[in-house]
């Protein structure tokens, strides 16, 4: 059982910067694919990016690349998104989420889910 914490969250300005933090436990974390999604009041879950298990792969929302960035450090068990050029639309809880294949996240296909963390940015 992998459990997984996010943290980094808060309210910042549109073109501001955050950078979310996720920490696993519980689990081989080098083994797992990470990914982040976000969900906004009223819509539907969407993914956003996803990292191999290597860190070696990683996939974008077309919304949000060039923007956002996903990084993994195997040897801490944390995966990062760092979040730049921050939008209005970006508004979400943001969720961290581990699973087999990196290239499979993108329709939601994961074993393990945090409980999230807000994202708020004001125009």
């Amino acid at each position: 059982q992998v459990q997984l914490v996010e943290s980094g969250g808060g309210l910042v300005q549109a073109g501001g910067s955050l950078r979310l933090s996720c920490a696993a436990s519980g689990g081989t974390f080098r083994s797992y694919a990470m990914g982040w999604f976000r969900q906004a009041p009223g819509k539907e879950r969407e993914f956003v990016a996803a990292i191999s298990g290597s860190g070696i792969r990683t996939y974008y929302a077309d919304s949000v690349k060039g923007r956002f960035t996903i990084s993994r450090d195997n040897a801490k068990d944390t995966v990062a998104l760092q979040m730049n050029s921050l939008k209005p639309e970006d508004t979400a809880g943001y969720y961290c989420a581990a699973g087999g294949v990196a290239a499979t996240m993108p329709s939601g296909a994961c074993d393990y889910w945090g409980q999230g963390t807000q994202v708020t940015v004001s125009s």
